[in-house]
């Protein structure tokens, strides 16, 4: 498995793995957005023949320029590639660039509140915490957990 970052000519298939794994889709031009906005922040986890097996879309937020923090906009690994630490691997890699490119303080997310396994990565295994409950934030309806996770710490972002 190779994590790398994401280039334009990725994104494409970052669109097709999001279509593959998540409930949540958007329009080609959102990940134009992220990749010309924020290049060094989206990662992908790329299998032995080169094919992209997932990935993490994520962006700085705009509106906090004497608190920087990033955001998570969405993070998916294909069902065959689950469970070898692939996540894991495209969010330190994310958060990783954030502090070192931009000195972000933290990072947030939203997840489903029915997202169990999402929710042991997040919590467990990240060091997110809870910060809020958003009702109705997805389409469907269904609440959301906002999460965030200090990236000040020593060792916070751990390699």
């Amino acid at each position: 498995m190779n994590i790398r970052c994401a280039r334009p000519n990725d994104l494409m298939n970052m669109q097709h793995c999001n279509l593959l794994c998540l409930p949540e889709n958007y329009q080609m031009k959102y990940y134009f957005y992220h990749g010309l906005s924020w290049p060094q922040l989206s990662y992908v986890a790329e299998d032995e023949n080169g094919q992209i097996v997932g990935y993490v879309l994520a962006k700085m937020e705009e509106d906090s320029e004497d608190n920087p923090h990033g955001h998570i906009t969405s993070l998916a690994v294909k069902r065959s590639h689950r469970r070898l630490g692939l996540a894991q691997k495209l969010m330190d890699q994310a958060a990783n660039a954030m502090v070192e490119t931009f000195k972000a303080k933290y990072v947030s997310l939203h997840v489903r509140k029915s997202n169990r396994a999402a929710l042991h990565l997040y919590t467990n295994t990240l060091g997110f915490t809870i910060s809020e409950i958003e009702p109705k934030y997805y389409a469907d309806g269904e609440d959301a957990y906002a999460m965030k996770r200090d990236l000040t710490r020593t060792n916070a972002v751990d390699m």
